[in-house]
């Protein structure tokens, strides 16, 4: 019997009403890639929570983006952030307007363009969770070109994660590895202490079905919930020290806008006063604000795309109106079917257009 058969037997026998929701994109690839929801018992339901970060990146910061860009600056940022629409377009569609916008893998490949390209500006657009903050802190460390600055959309978990259960009605979550990997277990048990168990997992389907034994385990248990940790490959209780240490070196915590979500206090991130000189905030204040000024952000009453409520696991992609019909991955109306961790993107791959 495979690891995973067995593992699917455990769950069978500790079976109870439960809805476990999962803060990661990538789990949610894994959970759709390999079928996992139609293998559980359906009493167990598995909820997608806002663990994509193209997902919830708001329109205003990718107008902000698109606004510099208009203005001369070269754009740099991931693959997956070129397609998220913003209030009026993407920035995919700011370069088809001839705008410098440049895909890159890696901030070290932005700064080769700034140092290539010496009398341009280049902004690399900064996105992700406390997984990628570090290293964007830690080039900032090393000196970049004077040229360089970055424009931060950094979110931090924790505060979104005490959002959420105040709204939803959730039993357990499973945590995210990656950004486990950066600051522990230890944040997370806070939420234990409140009545939710919670578990870091990693990225394999065997590893999201342990993460549910142990869920359904400490359910079965005392009563005495606990922040565990199903992933001792990677994740250290403690976290990665260095990494937070270098994250809050050069960054500070600030209230923070979430697509779906709205404004979360502390739950982003924004540079130290004395990294000023590499930020796109401060160093192009004048010019956004003038930019950003017309934009407005007040949600269409006409507006069909259910993304905010998917975020927040309160709907299914096949509930909205738009799913495989005006949305699909090569056409997406809302931030979730645009990257590979978005649950609609996953949900239209896997489960098929037929699933609308």
């Amino acid at each position: 019997m495979s690891a995973e058969s067995e593992l699917l037997e455990k769950i069978r026998e500790l079976s109870m009403p439960v809805r476990i929701m999962h803060i990661c994109g990538t789990h949610e690839r894994t959970i759709s890639r390999y079928g996992l929801r139609d293998v559980l018992p359906e009493e167990i339901e598995v909820l997608s929570g806002p663990g994509c970060p193209v997902c919830v990146t708001p329109e205003e910061e990718i107008d902000r983006a698109i606004a510099l860009a208009e203005s001369g600056i070269i754009i740099t940022s991931f693959g997956d952030m070129m397609r998220v629409p913003g209030s009026n377009g993407s920035l995919m569609d700011a370069r088809s307007r001839g705008c410098d916008v440049r895909m890159v893998y890696s901030i070290d490949d932005a700064f080769a363009i700034a140092n290539k390209e010496p009398e341009s500006k280049v902004v690399f657009f900064a996105i992700g969770f406390e997984t990628t903050a570090p290293t964007n802190a830690a080039a900032i460390l090393r000196n970049p070109p004077e040229n360089f600055s970055l424009l931060l959309s950094h979110k931090l978990t924790i505060p979104a994660v005490a959002e959420l259960i105040k709204e939803i009605e959730v039993d357990a979550f499973i945590a995210p590895g990656h950004v486990c990997t950066i600051i522990g277990v230890h944040p997370f048990q806070q939420f234990a202490e409140q009545g939710f168990p919670i578990v870091a997992a990693g990225f394999e389907a065997v590893d999201v079905l342990l993460s549910i034994v142990m869920i359904l385990e400490q359910m079965n248990g005392s009563g005495k919930y606990s922040a565990e940790n199903a992933y001792p490959r990677a994740v250290r209780d403690e976290g990665n020290v260095r990494a937070q240490e270098m994250m809050y070196q050069v960054f500070e915590v600030t209230d923070s806008q979430w697509r779906g979500l709205g404004t979360i206090n502390g739950s982003g991130l924004k540079m130290k006063p004395e990294f000023a000189k590499y930020d796109a905030a401060v160093i192009y204040e004048d010019l956004l604000n003038e930019k950003m000024r017309d934009y407005s952000y007040e949600k269409s009453a006409s507006s069909l795309c259910r993304c905010a409520e998917i975020l927040k696991g309160k709907e299914k992609p096949d509930n909205c109106p738009l799913f495989a019909k005006k949305c699909t991955p090569s056409t997406p109306v809302g931030s979730c079917m645009v990257s590979q961790e978005g649950m609609c993107y996953n949900w239209y791959r896997y489960r098929g257009a037929d699933s609308a």
